[in-house]
């Protein structure tokens, strides 16, 4: 399915500026000419990861959307980062997911890195010579960052890091890796045991093992990454030392899950607009399975859901460029924005019959995708742990809140353009 290019739904206009429109048009008409034909083709040739949808969007400087023009980047923001991905997803979530996982690790260089560090390596996402990726979780731990095994040892000037990482965003795209490992014996408690690193993925001891397609993203690489006595030097640090936690912790809050909740809404988009046309052209009963009012029920209940998590999604991001605390937002735009999209495609399947089994046939496709937007940046269980925190007003760190200083570049003011 290609998406037709269509102007912002006006619940969304309070949202977003004459330039978030620009830039909505703009990541249309890139889908329909760049990843539409490049989607099928991913679903053929599942092992193959896709790199030149990487290079095209790299080019247009995307992949710094939310990167200060001090640094070479556009200096947009997170209601631009949310409208590049969404978008995009709507006709390709294997390449919407390209581009978000390079801006989780993007956001924790530019809250936590300093002058130097950023001005090291952003300029090169920005031009489009280096993506990046984040490497925290484990074969052992899972997405348990308190359970890392990874280490780092201080080695004289350097630090010497090993371990192993798996489901790593862009595993084989990426030219860098911000890796997060222990710093700490066994019993620190993890808010001073972790630290992040910058590992560039030319050093020796940097293995990536072979790509393996998942159950959807075709083309999209989360693959294992090891460490085998890596050696960085002491500037590769980002953040103070045993700060890890943080740099992780806020980088799924403020960028992973509103990322995810930006993909997960392009596909439910892409599910409802596959729904609707099948039952506008579908011939039954001298007219047309639209027209029955039993199916317009189901249909009624995933335009409900869609509208909802659209407004979920921008709103907690425009609350965010603003710079007032939203991290529970965050968190319930992308709980309920997978959740209903899981719910509407499997509405769509059974609404359309055994045509949905059809290999070929893109709802399939859609199905696969909607399940790779629940494990990351935290499981469901996870999300609703931490809005119970919020609703028992325990959730005391507010990223948004705290890092507000440093995202003041990412305001756009009441008539900015």
């Amino acid at each position: 399915m290609s998406a037709t290019p269509t102007t912002p739904p006006p619940a969304l206009r309070p949202y977003l500026t004459a330039r978030h429109e620009l830039l909505w048009d703009e990541a249309d008409a890139f889908a329909a000419e760049h990843a539409a034909p490049r989607a099928a083709r991913m679903e053929v040739a599942p092992g193959r990861v896709e790199r030149k949808v990487a290079d095209l969007m790299a080019a247009r400087g995307w992949f710094a959307v939310t990167v200060p023009s001090a640094f070479g980047g556009l200096s947009a923001g997170h209601v631009a980062k949310t409208i590049l991905v969404h978008r995009i997803a709507c006709v390709s979530a294997a390449a919407a997911a390209i581009l978000q996982a390079t801006l989780i690790p993007v956001g924790a260089l530019l809250h936590f890195a300093t002058y130097e560090q950023k001005g090291r390596w952003l300029p090169r996402v920005a031009d489009g010579s280096l993506l990046l990726s984040i490497a925290v979780t484990e074969p052992q731990a899972g997405g348990h960052i308190g359970g890392i095994e990874t280490t780092a040892e201080r080695a004289g000037s350097e630090w010497v890091i090993t371990g192993s990482k798996i489901h790593i965003g862009n595993s084989h795209l990426a030219g860098a890796h911000l890796v997060v490992a222990r710093t700490a014996e066994a019993g620190v408690s993890a808010s001073q045991a972790l630290t992040a690193f910058m590992v560039e993925a030319n050093r020796p001891g940097v293995a990536v093992s072979d790509h393996r397609p998942g159950l959807g993203l075709h083309g999209f690489s989360a693959g294992r990454l090891d460490l085998d006595h890596v050696r960085v030097p002491e500037d590769h640090v980002v953040g103070e030392i045993g700060r890890g936690l943080s740099v992780a912790q806020s980088s799924s809050i403020l960028y992973g899950r509103p990322n995810l909740a930006a993909v997960s809404l392009g596909i439910h988009e892409a599910i409802v607009a596959t729904t609707a046309a099948r039952l506008k052209t579908r011939p039954r009963y001298r007219g047309t399975l639209s027209d029955l009012p039993v199916l317009r029920d189901r249909i009624g209940g995933m335009e409900a859901r869609l509208r909802a998590g659209r407004i979920l999604a921008y709103q907690s991001v425009h609350l965010l460029d603003q710079g007032l605390s939203c991290d529970a937002d965050l968190i319930n735009a992308k709980y309920l924005g997978h959740q209903w999209a899981v719910q509407s495609a499997q509405d769509a399947m059974e609404l359309h019959g055994a045509h949905a089994l059809d290999r070929d046939y893109v709802l399939q496709r859609l199905w696969r995708d909607i399940q790779h937007t629940y494990p990351p940046a935290g499981t469901g269980e996870v999300q609703r742990i931490r809005l119970a925190d919020a609703a028992f007003d325990e959730d005391h760190i507010q990223w948004s809140e705290r890092l507000a200083a440093e995202a003041a570049w990412a305001r756009p003011g009441p008539t900015a353009a």
